[in-house]
């Protein structure tokens, strides 16, 4: 079958309703609702800035959001194992079920006690539903919180010698695009990482290489670290989430991208010398 086949059926499969992509300007939507457009499917962001606009912390937005959709992109800021997560993705589900979305595809993370609530809410809503267990991301550095701290210099963090398996969001955004299009993947629950792990130490050193100046790792407390991100404005719970995630459970090489792709994922290295090409770590 040839790619522009199985374009066709993946439209005929959408039964042209809309396709909500919540979180659809953020590293993971932005780049789901490019390739759902670039398949011809009709694409609707979720977002506070978005026209009808979706809140989460808003659920009179969201009605007027799910008009005509049929399916949906779950993204959950700022964390699913965050409290009230699971109360949110739950109602949401239940609306969304009861507006006639039938498919929604979450964003989960991989080793999340709390994360796993928001997946049973979401899973009772009678949805045709898929959860996709993604890695800590590679653009993490790039585009979100660890971008200033390489810009600096230096990655002052509470991990340890952990290591993590590092996932490339654009093979986050492939496994959904997937997951919406295709009714295969119904009820199912994929795990991402990409192919070797690494340790923050590992990461400065990759990052010195492509960058040309030095980036160092320095372990810190997680009481400093809290400080930090209260500093910065950003929820202190994610210190603890920091703590939980990072305790080994999530050490291993796990082989969602390559189950739903047929293809192996992303390594850090690559990603590395691309974002570096860019200029987004110059300074």
């Amino acid at each position: 079958m040839t790619n522009e086949q199985n374009i066709q059926q993946n439209i005929q499969r959408a039964d042209s309703k809309t396709i909500l992509v919540i979180g659809g300007t953020g590293k993971t939507g932005s780049r789901v609702a490019e390739r759902l457009t670039a398949q011809g499917l009709p694409v609707r962001v979720g977002s506070r800035n978005a026209e009808p606009p979706f809140v989460w912390e808003d659920p009179n937005t969201w009605e007027a959001a799910l008009d005509g959709v049929g399916a949906v992109y779950v993204t959950y800021y700022p964390d699913l194992g965050f409290p009230g997560a699971a109360e949110a993705v739950g109602a949401f589900s239940e609306l969304a079920v009861k507006k006639g979305a039938r498919r929604l595809v979450l964003l989960s993370g991989r080793g999340e006690e709390g994360a796993v609530n928001s997946e049973n809410k979401l899973k009772e809503s009678g949805a045709d539903w898929t959860v996709v267990r993604a890695s800590w991301f590679n653009q993490n550095f790039s585009e979100s919180f660890f971008l200033e701290p390489v810009l600096a210099g230096e990655l002052a963090l509470p991990t340890a010698d952990a290591v993590e398996p590092f996932v490339d969001i654009e093979d986050i955004a492939d496994v959904v695009t997937a997951a919406l299009t295709d009714d295969k993947h119904i009820g199912r629950t994929y795990e991402l990482s990409g192919p070797r792990s690494l340790s923050f130490g590992d990461v400065a050193a990759e990052l010195s290489q492509v960058t040309g100046r030095e980036i160092t790792y320095t372990p810190v407390t997680l009481d400093d670290f809290r400080a930090g991100l209260r500093e910065n404005g950003l929820p202190v719970e994610f210190a603890d989430l920091f703590a939980l995630i990072l305790d080994g459970r999530n050490a291993d090489v796990v082989n969602g991208v390559e189950e739903v792709l047929g293809r192996k994922p992303r390594d850090f290295s690559a990603f590395a010398k691309d974002a570096a090409a860019t200029g987004i770590w110059n300074i």
